[in-house]
This record gives C-alpha cells, sequence and structure tokens, in this order.
C-alpha cells in the first residue's frame, strides 16, 4: 500500500541546514493499521507531511498504491490527495461551519453531486456517533467530538489511507481510548490502511499491528507490536516500553528468602509470556514435574490489541538439577526466561 524508499528531508536557513530524515525506508501493508513512534523532534511528524506531500522531501520517493507520488504535477496531486485522509492534533475545524457543514466540505470541494453528498455526509456522522450533533459548532463540542468530526471529514471522500498526526495527544486518556477503539472499529469495517504518529506507546499498544521506531531522523526499529515489546532490539523501543510496562524487580523482593528458609538453592528468574501462553497452567505444570518450589514475587499482565503479554519474577527453590531441568521445560513452552540472580 505504502512503499517509502530512502526518503530524506533537509531544512534549509539562512544559517544552517536541518536534516530532519535521513533516508527512510518503510512498507505498510494494505489495511493495517502502522505506528510511528518517536520524540518530539525525531522526525515522525515530518514524514508524515512527506507522505502526503505537505512537505517536498529533498529526495527519495514515496508510493502509495503504486503511485510514486512524489513525480506528479500538481493538478495530478491534487487529485491524489483526495484518497489519503488526515487527522490533525488540533482538530483544524472551520468554526463558522456546523458539524455537519465540516464533514460536507471536502465533498464540496471534490464536486459530488449534491444528493450523494447529503447521503454521505449522513453515513459518516452516523460512523463516528454525532448524528444527533449535526447542526452544533464546533464551538459547542468537547475536544473528542471535535476529533471524530476530524475523522468523519477525513473519509469524505472514501480515502485508501487515513493518516493521524498526533490525533489523540490533546485529549484526556477516557477519551483517547474511545478515539483509539473507533479507529479499530473503521480499520475492521471498512478495511482502511491508517498510518497513525505518536509519541505514547500506550496509544500503539492498544491500537497498531505494526510499529516503526524513528530517532534522531532515522528508522531504528520495524517490527510487529507483540514483537517489539517481547524483544525491543534498541534502547530507544526499550524505553518507550518502559513508559507502558514496568518489568524491574523491586529491590527487596530480590533476598531469596525462600533459599534462606529451606536451606536448598535458590534462583530469581523473570519469565516473559505472550499469546497463547499466557493462558497456559505452566509454572503449575513445572512444579508437578521437576520438584520445584516457585514462589512468586512480582509480575504484570496486558493486552496487546487482543493479545495478552505480560511477566512473572519467580524465586525457585530446589535440588540444582530440578531447577535447570524446570528452566528448561519453561523455555521448551516458548518462555522467554531470564535469570536475575542466583542465592
Amino acid at each position: 500500500m505504502i512503499e517509502v524508499r530512502n526518503l530524506t528531508k533537509v531544512f534549509t536557513t539562512s544559517s544552517q541546514e536541518i536534516l530532519a530524515l535521513d533516508e527512510v525506508s518503510l512498507h505498510v501493508e494494505k489495511g493495517e493499521v502502522f505506528g510511528i513512534i518517536g520524540l518530539s523532534g525525531a522526525g515522525k511528524s515530518t514524514l508524515i507531511r512527506c507522505i502526503n506531500m505537505l512537505e517536498k522531501p529533498t529526495s527519495g520517493s514515496v508510493v502509495i498504491d503504486g503511485v510514486d507520488i512524489t513525480t506528479l504535477e500538481p493538478s495530478e496531486l491534487r487529485s491524489a490527495r483526495q484518497k489519503i485522509g488526515m487527522i490533525f492534533q488540533q482538530f483544524n475545524l472551520l468554526s463558522s461551519r456546523t458539524v455537519y457543514d465540516n464533514v460536507m466540505f471536502p465533498l464540496e470541494i471534490a464536486g459530488f453531486p449534491k444528493k450523494e453528498a447529503t447521503q454521505r455526509v449522513e453515513e459518516l456522522l452516523e460512523l463516528v456517533g454525532l448524528e444527533d450533533r449535526s447542526d452544533s459548532y464546533p464551538a459547542q463540542l468537547s475536544g473528542g467530538q471535535k476529533q471524530r468530526v476530524g475523522i468523519a471529514r477525513a473519509l469524505a471522500n472514501k480515502p485508501k489511507l487515513l493518516l493521524s498526526d498526533e490525533a489523540t495527544s490533546a485529549l484526556d486518556p477516557q477519551t483517547t481510548r474511545s478515539i483509539l477503539g473507533l479507529l479499530k472499529d473503521i480499520n475492521h469495517r471498512l478495511g482502511l490502511t491508517i498510518m497513525l504518529i505518536t509519541h505514547d506507546m500506550n496509544v500503539i499498544k492498544q491500537t497498531c499491528d505494526r510499529v516503526a521506531v524513528i530517532d534522531d531522523s532515522q528508522i531504528v526499529e520495524v517490527g510487529k507490536v507483540v514483537n517489539i515489546f517481547s524483544k525491543p532490539q534498541t534502547d530507544t523501543s526499550r524505553s518507550f516500553i518502559g513508559t507502558v510496562v514496568n518489568n524491574d524487580v523491586p529491590e527487596q523482593m530480590l533476598q531469596g528468602r525462600a533459599a534462606l528458609e529451606t536451606g536448598h538453592d535458590s534462583l530469581l528468574i523473570r519469565v516473559s509470556f505472550i499469546g497463547e501462553s499466557a493462558g497456559k497452567p505452566l509454572i503449575s505444570s513445572m512444579i508437578k514435574k521437576f520438584d520445584v518450589d516457585a514462589n512468586i514475587l512480582y509480575g504484570n499482565i496486558d493486552y496487546i490489541k487482543e493479545t495478552p503479554f505480560g511477566y512473572l519474577a519467580l524465586e525457585l527453590t530446589g535440588l540444582p538439577n530440578h531447577i535447570n531441568e524446570g528452566l528448561a521445560y519453561l523455555k521448551g513452552q516458548g518462555l522467554e526466561v531470564e535469570v536475575i540472580r542466583g542465592v
């Protein structure tokens, strides 16, 4: 659906050149929700503005549905942009127009017949849950309602691609969840490809299928969200995940008390699990099979979209060979096992 190839963007001022994007390449599949996460100034907003050509790249190409939009003439680009919807952080609604007229606006520009445009607006207001606010003005709406209008407007021309630039960063957490739920519903119902820019890993966790991590103008990691969470490959990814999942075991839990009480060997481990393994009684099976005691010290479970993931910090006690057999069993069941400390 989207193929970004060696995209570079340099901003030139009177005193210096600023490299905003440095040879960025990525691929987005049709129908997926693809996230791009990075800190402020990393280049993520410049990337999305290059994808819809609000910013002209210095070099490289952006191919959308087989068309390299960086090579289009102005009239061709205007036509291509009608198939790219855009949701903005600050809503960008026309304050003098009602909700209905804001959604109608892009259809007027595109020259839709009146009857067809009216039907389309009514469909979209129902889709975003605002059919009862069609005569309201933006000043009469909450932030979440304004963003729903922005989403309806972005969908007016039946785009193939929906771009979201920090669309929830101005919203409270509860409203953010409702907007993300709406975007997921739109993705499922319409099969629409969504590209989502954010600095919030919670947004990625709740919404996206895959994610690209951008740092200092470059893509440093790309993968399925579940894989990035379970096996991050870069410090930048680990830092973002740490804002969502705290898998550090409190120091007071790392004293190996069971070993002192029983006189057996002890091993402190962190077990990470994801997907089907989260619902299996693997720890109790290990205890029964290998005569090992397991003291649960700390843990957490969460979801990436509908996929469960989490970890447990365990203190294993028993004979050394039994502990080793238990560890091998857990690893054989597909769990990630990290030895924290031996006692």
